[in-house]
């Protein structure tokens, strides 16, 4: 089993706490996998634009979230 397979199933958990723990624990990879991918976007040209339409955000959510991360070319 993956991390994520793992964390998916603990997040099913009767027990609250092994459940929130769980969720906390896959939103942080989110997080992590969402600012790789960004900037490996940013590395290849993308725009803002086109960043904020495959993440379904606006593009001001997308630029406020990543600029600021080294994300701006």
């Amino acid at each position: 089993m993956t991390e994520a397979t793992t964390l998916a199933a603990a997040a099913g958990s009767p027990d609250p706490r092994v459940g929130l723990r769980a969720v906390l624990a896959l939103r942080r990879l989110l997080e992590r996998l969402e600012a790789i991918q960004v900037t490996n976007a940013r590395g290849q040209g993308w725009s803002w634009q086109q960043i904020a339409e495959a993440l379904e955000v606006s593009k001001q959510a997308v630029h406020h979230k990543y600029s600021r991360r080294g994300g701006n070319r």
